[in-house]
């Protein structure tokens, strides 16, 4: 109970976004989101990647994009299926401390992945294909988008979840927080429709950038 409380209280200090999104990227993110959950269905009758695996890459995501409400419900749950909370505090801290090796590429390209917000260098994905394979590594991906989903719509509930608290956001407004939501929502049926016929056609269920970067060395020899 001291870890839960210690981890509310970590949460309920954040006065300022760490990330905004755009209603235009809520959208891009939400066209990935039919092919990423029936790819989430198939692991957990799969089990490729465990379920504790799967919430160390949540708990990346939420970290990089600063979402409490989200980091909050995720840790609760990281709790009950006994990851303990100086592991939950490291990860939404942004440290390494419990990182296992065999997850760690994983959780970094989860973490560029949010960075890079949703549009990751092609080369990383390629890293995470080459150490797991296609099929894992696209449940990994999966996760990963669901995740920041989640985030996208989290930040402003948890923006206007604080104003009701007396705590507004530095540099945020009730019009916006509300009106980023609603929107968003509508906008869901529309980019389901828009998933489901880019899965029809064919087309990847990510957009990758395929130019160069400095940090690819690191990032592959990690």
């Amino acid at each position: 109970m001291k870890t839960d409380i210690n981890i509310s209280e970590f949460l309920s200090s954040r006065t300022e976004f760490k990330n905004k999104f755009s209603l235009r990227e809520m959208y891009r993110a939400t066209v990935y989101m039919p092919r990423a959950i029936i790819k989430m269905i198939e692991n957990s009758k799969s089990q490729f990647i465990d379920i504790n695996f799967a919430k160390r890459l949540q708990l990346a995501v939420t970290e990089v994009n600063g979402c409490a409400v989200c980091s909050y419900g995720h840790a609760k749950l990281a709790l009950r299926q006994g990851i303990s909370g100086k592991e939950i505090s490291s990860f939404l801290s942004g440290k390494d401390h419990f990182m296992k090796p065999v997850e760690a590429k994983a959780i970094m390209f989860a973490q560029h992945y949010a960075d890079s917000r949703g549009y990751p260098k092609k080369f990383t994905y390629d890293a995470i294909v080459s150490e797991y394979g296609k099929k894992q590594a696209l449940i990994i991906l999966s996760i990963i988008q669901i995740m920041t989903i989640g985030n996208m719509f989290g930040i402003p509930f948890s923006a206007f979840q604080s104003r009701l608290k007396g705590k507004p956001y530095k540099d945020s407004s009730l019009v916006a927080e509300l009106g980023l939501l609603i929107a968003g929502i509508c906008l869901i049926p529309i980019a389901i429709i828009h998933g489901v016929l880019r899965g029809l056609i064919g087309l990847p269920n990510v957009k990758l950038d395929k130019s160069l970067a400095k940090e690819q060395d690191g990032f592959q020899e990690s």
